[in-house]
C-alpha cells in the first residue's frame, strides 16, 4: 500500500495518490495533472481511475485532463450531473485497486453529489477514508454552496449532520481521515493546522461532531460563516460543464508580446496582472495594473477580483510566466492573451510611462494622524480582524469589496489615503485596485497592523517614562 498526500499551500487543497501492486488511483487532482502522471511513471504504476468527491468550488481540477491521459475513468458520487461522460457510482459501490478497495460512501451535505471514499488495506479493514469537503481536520464542509437549486442551507446542514452520524463517525477510530482541504481555505471556517487525523481524535476534538443534536449541528456549523469568495460558483460550474485542456489555456498564456503588442491590448480593455513581489511592484509598474504577488495566496485572490470576462494579461518576473498561468488557470482562468516580454523593464526602457506605489513606515503614520486634518486610514483586512483592534477612525473595506462600488462611494481622491492591512500584502493589492480606479493620493503602510501595533507600543513606553 502506498498513500501521497500532495499539499498545495496556496490553495490549502489536498490530493492524493494511491495505489497498490501497480494499480493507483488519484482522488481530487488539481488542473495541472503532470506531478501524477510523473508519480506514476516513477513507482511504474497505472493510474485506473479518478475519484472526485464534489464539484469543488475553490479550485478546477485535473480530471478532465488526468482522464485523457491515462483512460482512466472519473467517479463521482450519486446524484451527480455532468456535462462531459463519468462512471456515477452507487452508494457502497467497491473499486479494486491492486490488493486494496475504495468504497464510495454518499455524504450529502456539504454538496448533493459530496462522497468520500474509504480504503480497505489487502485483508479488508478500513485503513482511512479521504473525506472531500465532508469532514475537515476540526470542522465541516460549509453548507452554504447549493448552485441552482431550492435546497436551503439549512437542508444542507440537515443532510451533512445525517451523512456524519451515519456514514463517518460510525467508523474505528483509528481510521485515517485524509481532508481535501487545511487551515486557510474558505470551504469551511475551524480548519486545524493538520492536514490529517483520525476518526477518534475528530470525534474528540472537532467541534461540529461534539453537537448534541441535530438542531444543534445546524445551528454551529452555519452561525458565522462569511460571504464565499466571488470564485466560488464560476469554479463549480466549470468543473460540472468541462473545460479547454490545460495545455491550450497555457498555449495562449504563455505568448511573448511586445510592448506595442501589450499597448494595443490594454487599449482594448485588457487588464494587467502583475505578480512580482510587493515591494518590486511599489516601486514601479504598468499604469492600471492589478497586482496580486505569488508569494502570497495568489489564486485565491485572483479568482476574488479579477474578471473572468476580461482578457488577462501577465507581468511577472522573468521566469515566472507558466508559473502564473498554471495558477491562474487553477482557479478557472482560461482567457490569457499572453506576457511582456522581457517584463517590467522592456517596459521601462521602452520609455512608457510609469506608475508607482508611495511606501511609509508606521512610525510617519503615527506622526501625520494628528496634524493632518485630510488624513484617513483605510484598513483592508476582514471585519473580523478589523473589529479585534484598529486604529481610531479608521475606514474598513476588506479588500474582496474594493471592486465594490458602494463601498468605494465615500472615498474622494482629495484625502489622504493610507492604506494597510495585516501584513502588508493586501494593501498593495488594495492600493493597485484604488488607483486603477482614479484614486492616487495614496499611501502603503509598510507591514501593515502588527508593524502600527509596535509603533503604539513604542508611543504608550514613551508618554510612560515621561509620567515616571
Amino acid at each position: 500500500m502506498y498513500i501521497e498526500q500532495l499539499y498545495t499551500g496556496c490553495l490549502s487543497e489536498a490530493a492524493y495518490y494511491i495505489e497498490s501492486d501497480g494499480v493507483a488511483a488519484v482522488i481530487d487532482p488539481l488542473r495541472d495533472i503532470d506531478v501524477y502522471l510523473q508519480l506514476a511513471t516513477e513507482r511504474k504504476a497505472r493510474i485506473a481511475y479518478i475519484f472526485e468527491t464534489h464539484f469543488h468550488a475553490d479550485f478546477v481540477s485535473g480530471h478532465l485532463d488526468l482522464s485523457n491521459a491515462t483512460g482512466a475513468p472519473i467517479v463521482y458520487g450519486p446524484q451527480t450531473e455532468t456535462k462531459f461522460p463519468v462512471h456515477v457510482a452507487t452508494d457502497g459501490e467497491r473499486f479494486n485497486i491492486g490488493k486494496l478497495s475504495i468504497e464510495v460512501l454518499h455524504t450529502p451535505g456539504h454538496t448533493i453529489e459530496s462522497a468520500c471514499y474509504l480504503l480497505r488495506d489487502e485483508n479488508g479493514k478500513e485503513h482511512a477514508v479521504f473525506t472531500g469537503d465532508t469532514l475537515f481536520v476540526g470542522d465541516v464542509g460549509r453548507p452554504d454552496l447549493a448552485q441552482g437549486s431550492e435546497i436551503t442551507m439549512e437542508d444542507l446542514a440537515g443532510m451533512l449532520y445525517e451523512s456524519l452520524q451515519k456514514k463517518i463517525i460510525t467508523l474505528p477510530d483509528d481510521v485515517i481521515v485524509y481532508p481535501a482541504h487545511g487551515a486557510g481555505s474558505s470551504c469551511g471556517k475551524n480548519m486545524g493546522p493538520e492536514t490529517f487525523s483520525t476518526i477518534g481524535e475528530q470525534k474528540e476534538t472537532n467541534y461540529a461532531l461534539r453537537s448534541e443534536s441535530k438542531t444543534a449541528f445546524i445551528k454551529s456549523v452555519t452561525e458565522g460563516l462569511t460571504a464565499p469568495p466571488q470564485y466560488f460558483p464560476v469554479n463549480a460550474q466549470i468543473n460540472k460543464d468541462g473545460y479547454d485542456s490545460l495545455n491550450e489555456v497555457l498555449a495562449k498564456a504563455l505568448q511573448p508580446l511586445s510592448v506595442e503588442a501589450l499597448k494595443k491590448l490594454i487599449a482594448d480593455d485588457a487588464i494587467i496582472v502583475d505578480t512580482r513581489h510587493a515591494e518590486v511592484f511599489t516601486n514601479g509598474f504598468v499604469p492600471g495594473s492589478i497586482f496580486i504577488g505569488l508569494e502570497g495566496r495568489f489564486a485565491e485572490w485572483a479568482g476574488s477580483l479579477l474578471p473572468f470576462d476580461k482578457l488577462l494579461v501577465l507581468v511577472t518576473e522573468t521566469g515566472k510566466e507558466r508559473e502564473t498561468a498554471i495558477r491562474l488557470a487553477r482557479v478557472g482562468f482560461s482567457n490569457m492573451g499572453g506576457y511582456i516580454d522581457g517584463g517590467f523593464e522592456a517596459w521601462v526602457k521602452a520609455g512608457e510611462d510609469v506608475d508607482m506605489i508611495v511606501n511609509i513606515e508606521a512610525d510617519e503614520l503615527a506622526m501625520d494622524i494628528p496634524f493632518d486634518e485630510r488624513l484617513l486610514v483605510v484598513d483592508v483586512r476582514r471585519e473580523t480582524e478589523f473589529a479585534d483592534g484598529h486604529v481610531k477612525d479608521a475606514v474598513n473595506i476588506p479588500l474582496t469589496e474594493m471592486n465594490d462600488p458602494a463601498s468605494m462611494a465615500n472615498i474622494e481622491d482629495q484625502q489622504n489615503m493610507y492604506v494597510h492591512c495585516a501584513g502588508g500584502y493586501r494593501s498593495v493589492i488594495a492600493s493597485s485596485l484604488l488607483k486603477r480606479q482614479g484614486l492616487h493620493n495614496l499611501r502603503n503602510v509598510v507591514g501593515g497592523w502588527e508593524k502600527i501595533k509596535e509603533q503604539e507600543k513604542i508611543e504608550q513606553e514613551k508618554v510612560n517614562s515621561v509620567l515616571n
